[in-house]
């Protein structure tokens, strides 16, 4: 964009991180800090 405004494109980078976070809230059913995905590490036992 030639001679285009710094603002201008600040402010789609905001808007673009804003829709971002949205979408994943609503992929993540309104809880984007679930566990559903835990992780197990079992370490093996020097009896």
């Amino acid at each position: 964009m030639r001679g285009g405004s710094p603002m201008l494109g600040f402010i789609i980078g905001a808007l673009v991180i804003v829709v971002a976070g949205l979408v994943w809230y609503v992929a993540s059913d309104g809880d984007p800090l679930d566990q559903r995905n835990e992780v197990t590490i079992e370490l093996p036992s020097f009896d």
